[in-house]
This record gives structure tokens, C-alpha cells and sequence, in this order.
């Protein structure tokens, strides 16, 4: 199985650190972020990664040679041209995976100590285009599942934006955590093109397709998007 890393985003929660790096090179434990995601993604048998970059390109570029890929074979979908999104970044890349059943795709800024192997066998017995992990946490913009946990819509709290892919009379609100288990079917028919984001795509498919939840509630999680949480990373992934 492979996996693809995004390690695009300018990462402005991040900054003073982004004014001159990517986020990707942020460290916890003298780890950066980028070499704790590939070797997460090892732990599970998985060693060969995309990883696309954008801001401060170079600097990951550099990272990956020096250091040999941290053990994996890393390849570099690059957008430098044009930040796409999470939905135009994968779609970019989408190549490396054509001849997979399903692939791995996560944020380089998510530390977690979630069982790769749990919804990788949830999301092939499920049979599903995409199977995203959910924890019940606090968030502003929520995942909405059925007692299924098949995906029906996307609510955000603070602003009381709604969308529906389905009914949600009986749906539960779940946060996304940022890594998910995909086929390579999940473009099909789909009418975006150039910069969009996973979650367009994952509400538009959801209307005819079923997308599962994956809820891992109980796990350690941080996103590691600014630097009090750099702190409490370091305290909890030691």
C-alpha cells in the first residue's frame, strides 16, 4: 500500500516558523513533522509515500534527499506553480495510485497514535470509495454520519453553515482527523478540476456513493498547527 503526505500548506498558524520554512519542517522531539509522518506510515508497512510541496519547496526537497527519504521511497508532486488544495493536490498525484485497491492520504501536521491497519480493514470490508477517520472532539466544522456512519453532510458550529449529501434527521456529528483510506474511484465522475478541497469532493460523491466513518475517539490526536500545540505534542508523542 502507499500513501500521500500533504505538506503543501503555507502552515500561517505556524508562524513566526512559515516566514521561513514550510510547516512540514517544523519540529517535536527533534523530529520534524514530515519524517514523524513517514515513519507513522512505516510502522504500518507502508514505504512508499507522495508528498507534495509548495511553500519552501526546496527545503523539503532538501530534507527528503539528506536524510534518504527517512527509510521510504518518497516522490515529490510538486506545486510550486500552484497551491490546489487538498482535493487539487491528490487529484495532481492521483497517477502514483491508479494501480492501488486503496491508498493512505494524511496531513503532515496530524500526530496521532491511531491503528492504521484498523481502517484500512474497516475501508475494505466496507467496500467503500473512502473511509475517513472521526473522533468525537471539539471542532468548529463537523462531519455529519448516520447510525451507519455513512457520511451525510458537513456542518460548521461557529458560523451555522450547513450541507447535506443525504438525509441527517438521525446523523452524529464527528470531527475529522485528517487522514482517511481511499480507492482510486473516488474521482470518478467528479466535476472538479484545478483547486478544490477532499471535503467538496467527499459531500458531492456522498450523494450517490457511500463514504464511511472510521471512529477512533480515544486515541491520542493533536494537530500540530500552531506552536502551543508543538508543546503539548512534545509532551504527549515522546
Amino acid at each position: 500500500m502507499k500513501a500521500m503526505i500533504f505538506a503543501a500548506g503555507l502552515g500561517t498558524r505556524l508562524k513566526p516558523f512559515t516566514n521561513n520554512h514550510p510547516k512540514a519542517l517544523a519540529e517535536v522531539n527533534g523530529k520534524t513533522l514530515l519524517e514523524h509522518s513517514i515513519t507513522y506510515l512505516q510502522r504500518f508497512g507502508i514505504n512508499e509515500v507522495v508528498v507534495n510541496v509548495h511553500h519552501f519547496a526546496h527545503q523539503i526537497y532538501d530534507a527528503i534527499e539528506d536524510n534518504n527519504g527517512y527509510g521510504s521511497i518518497v516522490h515529490i508532486s510538486d506545486e510550486r506553480d500552484e497551491l490546489l488544495e487538498t482535493g487539487g493536490g491528490l487529484l495532481k498525484a492521483l497517477h502514483y495510485f491508479e494501480d492501488e485497491d486503496a491508498f493512505v492520504v494524511a496531513n503532515v501536521d496530524i500526530l496521532t497514535n491511531l491503528d492504521l491497519n484498523k481502517i484500512i480493514t474497516n475501508h475494505t470490508e466496507s467496500n467503500t470509495l473512502g473511509t475517513l477517520a472521526v473522533m468525537n472532539r471539539d471542532s468548529s466544522r463537523k462531519l455529519l454520519f448516520d447510525t451507519d456512519m455513512t457520511l451525510c453532510g458537513w456542518s460548521n458550529i461557529s458560523t451555522g453553515a450547513l450541507r447535506t449529501s443525504r438525509d441527517i434527521t438521525n446523523t452524529t456529528a464527528f470531527a475529522f482527523s485528517g487522514i482517511q483510506v481511499l480507492s482510486p474511484k473516488i474521482f470518478k465522475d467528479s466535476p472538479f478540476t484545478g483547486k478544490f478541497s477532499l471535503i467538496d469532493l467527499y459531500l458531492h460523491q456522498a450523494k450517490q456513493h457511500k463514504l464511511k466513518g472510521f471512529d477512533h475517539s480515544g486515541n491520542l490526536f493533536i494537530d500540530v498547527g500552531k506552536p502551543g500545540s508543538i508543546e503539548q505534542a512534545e509532551y504527549l508523542f515522546n
